[in-house]
């Protein structure tokens, strides 16, 4: 009992101090870039008007959904036509910039003091994919998504689904506040050397569908 008891302890103590953690960073992150993001809100308004940010549902922790909150990179229509989601030329000339400086994901930070998110974990997926993961890729939700992650710098949206989400579960077996400051410095270098951004033939990545996710 008593070792059970430590156990506990340990767990919510480390998941105290990350969440501690996760709420100066996004402050400080918020306080440093608060130009930039006032510069990008005018940018998509002007080029792609209202709404400046782009809202979707994801999967959290456990699977509880919430609003991701993103800037807009995609527009919605083509003169006469229906574009697809995985169509590159829904993103426009601003949108490519803001993703190639992954400055479209700084709004997430607000995901982060909110409670939704942490600086580094799985990336948050649709909540329509939460039915089509196996055993072992739903063992990805049992963290706060991040705004950056394992999967993310080893390779990010280059990688297909079955790589990405074995490196999101060696994530959750292997996390501490040392990895996640290994894994921030290095996305720092991945968004100064704009790598990773697109899946070959996508603007970001093709549909997690039933099969991918049947094994």
């Amino acid at each position: 009992m008593a070792s059970r008891g430590g156990t506990d302890h340990g767990t919510t103590r480390r998941a105290l101090t990350q969440r501690a953690v996760d709420v100066v960073v996004a402050a400080i992150v918020l306080a440093l870039t608060w130009p930039i993001l006032a510069g990008a809100a005018l940018a998509v308004r002007l080029t792609m008007g209202p709404p400046v940010l782009y809202e979707d549902l994801r999967a959290g922790r456990g699977g509880k959904p919430f609003v991701l909150l993103k800037f807009r990179t995609m527009r919605d229509l083509l003169p006469g036509e229906r574009i697809p989601d995985d169509d590159h030329r829904r993103v426009t000339r601003v949108g490519r910039l803001l993703r190639s400086t992954s400055v479209d994901e700084l709004p997430s930070v607000l995901n982060v003091l909110m409670g939704d998110m942490s600086i580094v974990g799985p990336r948050p997926l649709p909540v329509r994919y939460v039915d089509r993961y196996s055993t072992r890729q739903a063992r990805r939700l049992e963290v706060r998504p991040g705004i950056t992650g394992w999967a993310q710098v080893n390779g990010r949206n280059e990688l297909g689904w079955e790589e990405r989400f074995e490196l999101d579960v060696w994530y959750v077996d292997h996390r501490s506040l040392a990895l996640d400051a290994r894994i921030v410095a290095r996305t720092v270098g991945d968004v100064v050397g704009r790598k990773g951004i697109s899946h070959e033939g996508h603007g970001t990545m093709p549909e997690f569908g039933a099969v991918d996710g049947s094994s």
